[in-house]
């Protein structure tokens, strides 16, 4: 078999069989293909595109090239949930105890962020002593026992999907459905889960930026999950503008207390409804959605998914306290507010650059070196569709330094006061095939 003639079927229009598929993966993981010829094919897959079945193969060629999670000791079916990326998305927060609580295992595997404001772990470590730096069998215990844990990712999770995204990026291929799809399925599936549930964002501040795209990629997820058996659904959700208020990794824990009371952003809290019913079905803990949503409520309402948070924060060494006393957490040494220069209606904001104006702060990472302080963030104070006056506060920047106007003129640029707006529509669809 040689790479040329792969290079060329594909250009062609032609269908690789699996093993063709497994036979790229395998040589361009080892090094035997270099990237030109690698380059070559992503080019030939973005403009040919790739079946359901070829989709699939690619997915687990990538699964198999490195580590894969072993999740068979935790008993019940282990849900997961997946988020295509945005800003002040703080589900993850909210929706790992509140399923934990109804008796469902969570065992998460989570990353750190590069971008507007840190990832999972990143936001978890505002936490005072939070870590996880736990080996498998804490962790396969940990959920057992309590039906959740966080763990870091681990370097030889799809080795070859780490290579070829790097290589997409330089080279013009990163949208493309098919590797995309493959791309973030792959890592989902080698972590083990038995089913996932996808939050698939468009907007301003995802990466599909219009709904037609987000349903594409939700529907060629959706189809690779269930092909190599793995329940699988998606949820289409707006983020064309910032989800729920806060932007920054304490803003957002705090945020995710709030929600946990039954006190969060109604955004917020009506999408981790949305999602969460999904994965209290799939976990075949209620026989409807609706049923699985009056759950959720009731462990709210009850108290024990805050409890859970807490139990939660306690195995993984940080201090529960701070559920109780959200001040504990980091604190800015500034808090400056942005007022309106007129009347009106918030018709716009502009999700992506507002959360460019917080990453200038710090709260997320321009590069893998960057430095991210937890205290750092902004907390919006109004939304699309509401009415505010000349001189009321739009946002309040948490800083820990004087000037910040550079972020306040990103702010102006990016928050469109007009006579008449409506909210946006928060979920979109739900994609089970």
């Amino acid at each position: 078999m040689r790479m040329v003639d792969l290079i060329e079927k594909k250009r062609d229009g032609g269908e690789l069989s699996t093993e063709e598929i497994n036979f790229i993966i395998d040589g361009y993981t080892k090094g035997d293909i270099p990237d030109y010829q690698m380059s070559a094919w992503a080019m030939a897959v973005f403009f040919q595109n790739m079946t359901q079945r070829e989709r699939a193969d690619l997915t687990m060629a990538m699964v198999n090239s490195g580590d894969t999670i072993d999740l068979s000791a935790i008993e019940g079916v282990k849900v997961d949930k997946h988020s295509t990326g945005g800003v002040g998305d703080t589900t993850t927060l909210v929706l790992a105890p509140l399923v934990a609580a109804l008796d469902i295992p969570v065992a998460k595997m989570s990353g750190r962020g590069l971008g507007h404001t840190g990832g999972t772990i990143d936001k978890l470590e505002a936490i005072e002593g939070f870590h996880v730096e736990i080996d498998r069998e804490e962790f396969v215990r940990l959920v057992n026992q309590d039906k959740i844990a966080v763990i870091g990712q681990t370097g030889n999770l799809t080795p070859a999907d780490k290579k070829l995204y790097a290589l997409r990026d330089v080279t013009g291929t990163v949208n493309s459905i098919p590797l995309i799809a493959s791309s973030i399925m792959s890592k989902k599936i080698a972590a083990g889960s038995d089913a996932i549930v996808l939050d698939v964002k468009t907007g301003a501040g995802a990466f599909m930026k219009t709904v037609d795209d987000a349903k594409e990629l939700a529907h060629a997820m959706v189809s690779i999950g269930n092909n190599v058996g793995r329940k699988t659904m998606a949820v289409i959700s707006d983020m064309s503008q910032p989800l729920g208020f806060a932007i920054g990794n304490a803003l957002e824990v705090k945020e995710a207390i709030d929600t946990l009371q039954g006190k969060g952003p109604k955004d917020l809290e009506e999408l981790c409804l949305a999602l969460g019913r999904q994965m209290v079905f799939l976990a075949n803990k209620a026989s409807s959605l609706e049923e699985a949503e009056e759950k959720l409520k009731e462990v709210i309402q009850n108290g024990k998914a805050l409890e859970k948070f807490k139990e939660f924060i306690k195995n993984q060494g940080g201090n529960p306290d701070v559920v109780d006393h959200p001040e504990n957490l980091p604190q800015a040494k500034y808090q400056i507010e942005v007022p309106a220069k007129e009347d009106g209606v918030v018709a716009e904001i502009v999700a992506d650059e507002i959360g460019t104006a917080a990453m200038w702060l710090g709260a997320g990472r321009a590069t893998k070196e960057s430095e991210i302080d937890l205290a750092v963030g902004l907390m919006l104070n109004k939304k699309i569709g509401d009415s505010v006056k000349k001189g009321e506060s739009l946002v309040t920047i948490h800083a820990n330094r004087e000037n910040v106007d550079d972020v306040i003129g990103k702010i102006y640029e990016n928050i469109r006061i007009s006579d008449h707006a409506e909210a946006p529509t928060l979920v979109y669809g739900i994609i089970t095939e």
